[in-house]
């Protein structure tokens, strides 16, 4: 197929030759090649200062990143064809790892399909488009997922704020089918029902999967806390593996009876402790009613959303880090967790060694984890493995 040319500056080829998919519009020669040129939402392809041909792109000229690359073969086209190949290789992934189909089926980038998300629940599909280029495929990328998967359900939930710094709209639709009031949900073996429409991204959050598997050879017959609960995928999980009790703490009300509904699923009712609170609130009255915990799972929202937000957003997970190793028993374990991509793991380790002296303790990391493999890592871009988290063991200096 024969393209209109993005012609790169002198020098600004090599992420693109390391294999990174983005193409910010300062790296483009606008003089030999302006952005006003091109459609919205056309496919160009990329070439070197010197006219090489690099790769194909979808590009959206009003955005900062201006050009998603989805081959470097610059013949292939962005079709039906391309979306059943990727869509099919991501699918057998999944299907290697996981004996049932609730999973995130396509992860963007580390898909390469660069702008879509796609969750499964079993026959239930919950998409989410977060660029221009891939949004006004839409309809061919339903249809294929259609034709490859026939779901019962097709749920469009574009709520993400990445969609505005496209120039697009926010909504949620139903594509194909009905949605249910809840989503199914089984992760690790343990059921849950999460939103169907109107939930916290997709409904719910496969990307802690092997985290929260992990998690179990440290429950059994302990007291848990688990701190931006929710819908329960640690708690819930913690009692089915074990806990004498467990405490979870989540300032929507709305996610709080989600969380009784699961626990009236697993049968954990009469262990489970659920209050509905700001959580730096919650755990400041734990600590002055000198409560302590075996185990504690902090498991937050994005603190650092946008590189403006590292130095305030450092201190919230500083907070919180510090409030939990106060409230642990000796010899307890905390699990801390970032889903914070501008945190990257050796300041994360290094909050949680200052955490660790504030409050007189030395820590031991016993585990470290990160993404499942429903979320592959792209090798060239670094905020396709935007979590960490790290198990580490409470000692007394």
């Amino acid at each position: 197929m024969t393209c209109p040319t993005l012609k790169l500056k002198k020098n600004e080829d090599r992420r693109v030759l390391a294999g990174h998919l983005w193409i910010f519009s300062n790296e483009v020669d606008t003089k030999s090649t302006p952005l006003s040129g091109f459609q919205p939402g056309e496919t160009v392809t990329v070439t070197s200062a010197s006219g090489k041909p690099l790769a194909n792109a979808y590009l959206n000229p009003h955005s900062l990143i201006c050009a998603r690359i989805f081959s470097h073969h610059t013949r292939q086209a962005l079709d039906s064809a391309l979306f059943a190949a990727r869509i099919n290789q991501a699918r057998n992934l999944r299907q290697q790892c996981f004996h049932q189909p609730f999973y995130r089926l396509i992860y963007s980038e580390g898909d390469l399909l660069p702008g879509l998300v796609v969750d499964r629940f079993d026959n239930i599909l919950v998409m989410q488009i977060s660029t221009l280029g891939m949004d006004i495929r839409q309809n061919d990328i339903a249809q294929t997922l259609d034709d490859l998967l026939q779901p019962a359900t097709i749920i469009l939930n574009n709520s993400t704020r990445a969609r505005e710094l496209e120039g697009l709209e926010t909504f949620t639709k139903v594509i194909k089918g009905e949605a249910p009031d809840r989503l199914r949900v089984m992760e690790n073996d343990v059921p849950f029902h999460a939103p169907a429409m109107g939930g916290q991204k997709t409904g719910w959050f496969y990307d802690h999967r092997m985290n929260r598997f992990a998690l179990r050879k440290w429950i059994k017959d302990k007291t848990v806390l688990d701190v931006f609960s929710y819908a329960g995928g640690w708690g819930i999980q913690a009692a089915v593996a074990g806990a004498r009790a467990v405490h979870c703490i989540e300032t929507s009300e709305t996610a709080c009876e989600l969380l009784r509904s699961n626990a009236q699923l697993n049968n954990v009712a009469d262990r489970m402790h659920i209050t509905t609170a700001d959580a730096f609130d919650a755990m400041t009255n734990l600590k002055h009613a000198n409560e302590k915990f075996d185990v504690i799972v902090l498991d937050p929202p994005a603190f650092i959303k946008r590189k403006k937000d590292v130095e305030q957003g450092a201190i919230a997970y500083q907070r919180t880090n510090k409030l939990a190793m106060q409230l642990l028993n000796e010899n307890g374990i905390l699990v801390s967790a970032s889903c914070s991509f501008h945190l990257p793991r050796e300041q994360h380790l290094k909050i949680l060694r200052t955490c660790a002296r504030e409050t007189g303790h030395q820590i031991q990391v016993v585990e470290e984890g990160g993404l499942g493999p429903d979320h592959p890592v792209h090798p060239a871009i670094a905020e396709t493995a935007y979590l960490s988290c790290f198990t580490v063991r409470m000692l007394r200096e």
